[in-house]
């Protein structure tokens, strides 16, 4: 795998943090042909911990042009037991991507305001659950992808989550041009996903951001979520 400068400085920040216990590094090559997919594609996505912040990267190269869209799906409770429907969200997005019954994205960049996708300032997740929309319907809930304003594909504020029981906060910065927020409707609402990434049916949508890596280009992905407190919680 051909590394720049920038790909071997990372690594080697990887790898100390990697033997001073604070983060793991896993590898694994998708061969040509794996899914459909052209082109042998080789990731590395490393976990890291600091200063209460959990750092996620992703690196990959291909032998062929072929799509690349790596997130996770790590559900999330600051409460620790329970629902997450009153747990306040807000994220940094002002158009939001509709669905079809599939739940695959129309195309159309719909405006979050005065619906219940409107998240630009903290509301309770199951405040408007229950709203008669047609797109919480087909979801189930939230199961969306949130355009998130930015300028470029530096690590930008996406999402702030208060949890007013606990006082516990977390804050995610990441490089992505999207959010798909879930509300976890299958696990009963005890936990909701904030997944970093480029929009869903980007390789069908030409106005979307590309996901298309070519050889010789390097894919890179990063997101940080930053766990706190505030003092004024709730009993």
């Amino acid at each position: 795998m051909l590394l720049d400068q920038a790909v071997r400085r990372r690594q080697r920040r990887k790898r100390e943090a990697s033997r001073n216990g604070r983060a793991v590094v896993l590898r694994r090559r998708s061969q040509d042909g794996e899914e459909g997919y052209p082109g042998a594609l080789d990731v590395q996505v490393t976990y890291s911990i600091a200063n209460h912040e959990l750092r996620i990267e992703y690196d990959a190269v291909t032998h062929a042009p072929t799509h690349v869209n790596l997130t996770h799906h790590a559900y999330f409770n600051l409460r620790g037991s329970g629902d997450v429907l009153e747990h306040c969200l807000a994220v940094n997005a002002s158009t939001y991507l509709p669905v079809d019954e599939r739940l695959i994205p129309t195309g159309e960049f719909a405006p979050v305001a005065n619906t219940p996708f409107d998240f630009q300032e903290p509301v309770a997740i199951g405040s408007r659950l229950h709203t008669p929309h047609e797109q919480l319907k087909r979801g189930g809930g939230y199961d969306h992808n949130f355009n998130l304003n930015r300028a470029d594909t530096t690590l930008t504020l996406a999402a702030r989550v208060f949890e007013p029981s606990s006082g516990r906060t977390l804050e995610l910065r990441t490089s992505e041009p999207g959010l798909q927020f879930y509300s976890g409707q299958v696990v009963n609402y005890r936990g909701f996903c904030l997944e970093p990434q480029h929009y869903p049916d980007s390789p069908n949508r030409p106005g979307f951001p590309a996901t298309l890596v070519r050889p010789g280009e390097r894919y890179h992905s990063e997101s940080v979520y930053a766990f706190g407190t505030v003092r004024h919680a709730t009993t």
